[in-house]
């Protein structure tokens, strides 16, 4: 049985009542998956599984002054919209729009950099304004060869590594919602993150765990990732 348990935390994720039967670890204030399976996920993330990773943080900003803020900060820019770059540190940025960023935290510090961005954030005359995606967005990531196979059952839109390439960022619709899918392919993990509106958090997780089932997808949790 866990000793952590997502109902103890103030933040927790949109589908903690999904991982009643996982085990739990600390994420920075709050908890995230573990594992699902006693012994090691390594294999499943390679084949085909979903992590959440709706309790690590990560934040949004918009306006015309948003590149000069975030550079002012170390963060390397795309230069074009619907592209992501990796950082040296694991965090993520995406550019959505001329002016609109998505920066998402890494786990190799439970996204600590992304949280302290957001905290120290302050309203000014500079043409940057907060968007707390915290708040709007749940956060998955889709792993493994079968990736774009199992995106194809969802969206209409060509997500195989030839067309979406590294670090390219498709803002389309899969089970019928909207999402923001990011091809994080720049390890030997081919991944997509996957980010949904929070309210419909449950029904999209469901809807992906069927569409693995032909690839024998599974939930997965964060402990694989970090080996």
């Amino acid at each position: 049985m866990n000793s952590l348990t997502a109902e103890a935390f103030k933040e927790r994720s949109p589908l903690y009542a999904k991982h009643q039967d996982a085990s739990l670890v600390a994420l920075a204030d709050t908890v995230a998956v573990a594992r699902y399976s006693k012994a090691a996920e390594n294999m499943q993330l390679a084949r085909c599984a979903l992590v959440d990773l709706s309790n690590l943080p990560r934040v949004g900003f918009r306006g015309t002054d948003t590149a000069d803020f975030l550079h002012s900060k170390g963060y390397d820019l795309p230069e074009t919209p619907n592209r992501a770059n990796a950082q040296d540190d694991g965090s993520m940025v995406a550019r959505l729009s001329q002016t609109e960023y998505l920066v998402l935290g890494s786990l190799r510090d439970a996204g600590t950099r992304v949280a302290d961005l957001e905290a120290q954030w302050q309203l000014s005359e500079q043409a940057n304004y907060l968007l707390p995606r915290q708040d709007s967005h749940a956060w998955l990531l889709l792993t493994g060869e079968h990736c774009a196979a199992v995106m194809a059952k969802l969206c209409g839109v060509d997500l195989r590594n030839g067309n979406f390439t590294q670090g390219a960022v498709a803002q389309t619709s899969a089970a019928r919602i909207n999402v923001i899918v990011i091809n994080n392919h720049a390890t030997a993990l081919p991944s997509f993150h996957i980010l949904c509106d929070r309210a419909s958090a449950s029904y999209f997780w469901d809807a992906v765990l069927d569409a693995m089932l032909e690839f024998g997808g599974k939930p997965a949790g964060i402990a694989a990732l970090l080996d």
